[in-house]
């Protein structure tokens, strides 16, 4: 167990590495009760998410829908990353980061000034996500009665490139479900497993390969930036203005001798980089990493990471990694 975020967490529950890989080949279930659910309601809820948001909360048609959006300051950079969902007309649930919950609140009030909306933090809920190729036979071998979404949320999302849903449920009724999953032969996974997940499969993590000092279009997120139309959302006017310094990247380390590990200085051809995100990829069974880059470098070209006094080959890639098992770069 760790601390993070101001909660307890396990850090896994036995061996990080077969966690990953029961992940990848079956079914594994993430306690995330530590990411805060923030219903928006009211009249105003789509038109105050269509200017909080640089995604489009519009694109969100059909109740359950969701979205991928940033959350972004003034300058154009990253308050957060989080999910958006449509519960009815009146109704959306934001899932946002539990190290930003409550800087996200203050500024998202801050933002709604006069709007026909109310921000309800749902702290009474607990979330997990189950994830897998597996994933959804075995929710539905041990939750049938939630299987429908009847008095739980269930969303087809998920942080591990892979198959699976997140269930939003009040919390009192987490123990009984979690243990119902085990149950079922759902292998219960800790933080360690989360992040070589998340690593394989190119998906950012905020603090590392984000944070207000980045815009989207410099860590891999401009396709979350919904700049058709004259939708005036917050940071719009900064972006549009504003150069991009450096781009996302992959890198897989060619030669042995080290894991690569967030703030390796990168050499490449056109110029200096850094490592945001970096890890031992159980599936490839090599070093991988995120890293901003020149905006001029590219797939397929060399690099160089400095670790621990040493030059280390590395094959510059697009992420992500893996996804849905299969190994892509």
């Amino acid at each position: 167990m760790i601390e993070f975020a101001g909660w307890e967490m396990p850090l896994h529950y036995g061996s990080q590495i077969d966690e990953h890989h029961a992940v990848r080949r079956d079914a594994g279930v993430f306690d995330t009760s530590h990411m805060l659910a923030l219903d928006v309601e009211g009249a105003g809820a789509r038109a105050f998410l269509r200017h909080a948001l640089a995604n489009d909360v519009a694109r969100l048609q059909r109740p359950g829908s969701a979205l991928y959006s940033c959350l972004l300051a003034e300058d154009g950079g990253i308050l957060d990353d989080l999910m958006a969902y449509l519960l009815d007309e009146a109704r959306f649930r934001l899932v946002v980061n539990a190290a930003t919950a409550l800087p996200d609140l203050a500024w998202l009030e801050r933002l709604q000034g006069a709007a026909a909306v109310e921000l309800r933090p749902r702290r009474d809920l607990a979330m997990l996500a189950v994830q897998g190729p597996r994933a959804r036979d075995k929710f539905r071998a041990a939750l049938p009665e939630l299987a429908s979404g009847a008095g739980a949320f269930v969303a087809p999302t998920g942080y591990t490139g892979e198959d699976g849903l997140e269930l939003l449920l009040p919390a009192g009724q987490a123990p009984q479900a979690w243990q119902r999953l085990l149950a079922a032969g759902v292998r219960p996974c800790g933080l360690g497993a989360r992040d070589t997940l998340r690593l394989e499969a190119g998906l950012n993590l905020y603090g590392q390969d984000m944070d207000a000092g980045v815009t989207p279009f410099e860590c891999g997120l401009a396709w979350t930036v919904a700049l058709e139309g004259a939708r005036d959302f917050v940071g719009r006017r900064a972006l549009l203005g504003r150069h991009a310094r450096f781009q996302r990247l992959g890198l897989v380390l060619e030669s042995g001798g080290g894991v690569l590990r967030s703030h390796c200085p990168v050499r490449s051809a056109h110029g200096e980089g850094v490592v945001t995100s970096g890890s031992f990829s159980p599936t490839m069974q090599k070093s991988i990493a995120l890293a901003r880059l020149p905006g001029a470098a590219g797939p397929c070209e060399r690099a160089q990471v400095e670790l621990r006094g040493k030059r280390l080959d590395a094959r510059i890639v697009k992420p992500p990694f893996v996804r849905r098992g299969k190994v892509l770069v």
